[in-house]
């Protein structure tokens, strides 16, 4: 069954609900993470730097503010404030024929955001241990 990738994405991370990822990330997956210099690669740690990036990001000013759509790949465009510092990134996300996805890299900006986002994201990580 082909599921709407774009419309589960935004469903997963309007309620922060990480068992959502479990259908909707393909086993093989390759997450590209903006603190890492290297990929991520199957579901687990996927899901594991989703879940991390759940708790640092999706708070009450989170928004995407723009959307690039192709046949089996987006672009999302977001902003958020974090500790008074303003985080622009994209999400580039990869789908395949059945919808899951099997490619998703966050790109942030500026210097100011990455290192918040380094720091935030190295205390969540190191919570889940």
């Amino acid at each position: 069954m082909t599921i709407d990738t774009l419309a589960t994405w935004h469903e997963i991370a309007a309620s922060g609900n990480v068992k959502g990822l479990d259908a909707f990330l393909a086993e093989d997956v390759v997450f590209h993470s903006p603190i890492l210099h290297t990929p991520q690669v199957g579901k687990e740690l996927a899901t594991k730097y989703l879940a991390a990036a759940f708790q640092v990001f999706f708070n009450e000013n989170f928004e995407y503010v723009r959307e690039v759509i192709g046949p089996r790949d987006a672009v999302l465009e977001f902003q958020v404030e974090l500790d008074g510092v303003a985080v622009n990134g994209v999400d580039m996300i990869k789908w395949n024929e059945e919808g899951k996805v099997v490619d998703f890299k966050v790109m942030i900006r500026p210097l100011k955001a990455v290192n918040l986002i380094h720091q935030k994201m190295a205390s969540m990580l190191k919570a889940q241990q």
